[in-house]
């Protein structure tokens, strides 16, 4: 069991596992809980994270202080001298080779061929019936460690909501030392590598692990204090609690998150039916580092937030064309009401009447909404319901991605309009119609889009964007398929 440098380890976690999973939330909402959103860190994304992390691990556990290692020597004609080694400290690590490898055992990290450059101060001390004062004398050295192995063991478990992290093995193992000493004399050179490069390299060996540990510690205890939620604007939230353990292959981590919407501070316990399996769809071409699945029901989730929090409403009282919303526009639409009513303007109050239905297929995203139109007259400053139309609107939607978020847009792809009530006797429904379907066109539906372009984040570590990302759809879910780019200027 080995691994590489320590720091290669955490930062690993910190940046790919950590926020890729923002957790918390208590056992008895996580009861009827499942993943609507999963997310693959692949082979490749795996030996990205890896690469870049273990040089952020070496620049984070450098220097590495050692403990004071000190002895009494056996000196041929000298008689027994009092040796201590201090200030040893940790002073470079490079790593020559490293690997991550996932499977059943759990994450195991390795780094082989590793070297290490420690320096520290040394002092003696003697007496000899000789000279009747003690002799001293002190100095520094330089280590050099080679061919050193360092390694790990990761757990990474579900634990009511949020995840646990811990290392079940964890060691050190190091071949070759070779000492420098600086000052002194060659007896002393010969005393401290025979005797002292054993508990150098213990030392070592010891230090290293103990340090992952104490790291692991702290990430798992940052894992732990995440929020279960990503706000999306002023009045939603993307509840990002976990909702199983990670599953592990043998080139790729797969994790679960619920994915849904909530309302302000309420955790929205699904009432979506459970996950059918559909037509597996993969990424396809190059080797992608991680693949983000949203079922359905994640945009069913923020339809119904939105819709009741009474988003899903409008007041038109301009268009482009600003005749029709004067009873003089309607003059050979709806006769009766420009005698009712003669050149007062009007405005149309728009409201979506049920949760959009919302429908994803390999073809793409398909919506049907349900909506209510009541023309107002203004008149004397007064504001007159002449009549509610039902409007049943087909449309089509596609998503892209905009940065690290999912974005949209819809269309309208065919609209029908009925007669629900009318204070003005009854309408031509077909030019109604037509008139009700360009103001939906013209208006509502670029506002939307204006809306829908921004997008909801997509859960990804910070510091981290996706880079060439492919949108692809499937029966009942969406794929994101990307590669992922870091910015170095992002501090840890």
């Amino acid at each position: 069991m080995c691994c590489s440098s320590q720091l290669k380890v955490t930062t690993f976690f910190f940046f790919v596992v950590l926020p890729l999973l923002l957790s918390p939330a208590s056992a008895q909402v996580r009861a009827n809980e499942e993943g609507f959103i999963s997310i693959l860190v692949s082979d490749k994304g795996l030996d990205f994270a890896k690469d870049l992390l273990v040089h952020r691990a070496v620049y984070s556990i450098i220097p590495l202080q050692l403990p004071q290692i000190e002895k009494y020597l056996k000196i041929p004609v000298v008689g027994s001298v009092h040796v201590v080694l201090s200030n040893i400290s940790v002073d470079g690590v490079e790593v020559d080779y490293s690997y991550v490898k996932t499977g059943e055992e759990g994450i195991v990290l390795i780094a082989s061929g590793a070297t290490a450059n420690l320096s520290m101060n040394w002092q003696y001390s003697y007496s000899t019936w000789l000279v009747p004062l003690p002799i001293s004398d002190e100095g520094s050295a330089s280590v050099q460690i080679e061919d050193m192995e360092v390694g790990l063991t990761l757990d990474l478990k579900d634990l009511g909501g949020f995840l646990k992290l811990s290392v079940p093995e964890c060691g050190c193992y190091v071949k070759a030392i070779s000492i420098k000493i600086d000052g002194g004399s060659s007896w002393l050179y010969q005393g401290v590598v025979g005797a002292f490069q054993g508990k150098i390299v213990s030392a070592v060996e010891e230090a290293i692990p103990r340090k992952i540990r104490e790291e692991i510690l702290k990430l798992d205890a940052l894992l732990q204090d995440l929020p279960n939620k990503i706000p999306v604007g002023n009045v939603a939230s993307l509840n990002v609690t976990v909702v199983s353990d990670p599953l592990l292959s043998n080139s790729s981590i797969d994790f679960e998150i619920n994915g849904l919407f909530t309302a302000e501070d309420k955790i929205i316990a699904s009432n979506y039916p459970h996950r059918q399996q559909t037509t597996s769809v993969t990424c396809t071409g190059a080797n992608e580092m991680i693949e983000i699945s949203l079922h359905e029901n994640v945009l069913k989730s923020a339809s119904f937030v939105y819709f009741n929090v009474d988003y899903m409403h409008w007041l038109v009282d301009k268009t482009p064309d600003q005749a029709l919303l004067n009873t003089a526009g309607w003059k050979y639409i709806v006769p009766q009401l420009y005698k009712q009513y003669p050149d007062d303007d009007m405005d149309l109050n728009i409201s979506v009447s049920s949760p959009p239905l919302i429908k994803v297929t390999k073809q793409g995203i398909g919506a049907t909404i349900y909506t209510d139109v009541i023309v107002d007259v203004l008149d004397a400053g007064e504001v007159i319901p002449v009549a509610c139309i039902s409007l049943v609107i087909d449309s089509s939607g596609s998503a892209h991605i905009l940065q690290n978020n999912l974005a949209g847009s819809i269309r309208v792809e065919h609209l029908t309009a009925s007669l629900k009530w009318s204070n003005i006797g009854n309408l031509h429904m077909l030019m109604v119609q037509t008139v009700l379907s360009t103001v939906i066109k013209t208006v509502v539906v670029p506002y939307v889009n204006l809306h829908l372009m921004r997008g909801f984040p997509l859960p990804l570590p910070h510091g981290f964007a996706l880079e060439n990302a492919r949108v692809w759809y499937a029966d009942s879910g969406i794929l994101v398929c990307s590669n992922v780019s870091y910015k170095t200027s992002v501090s840890i």
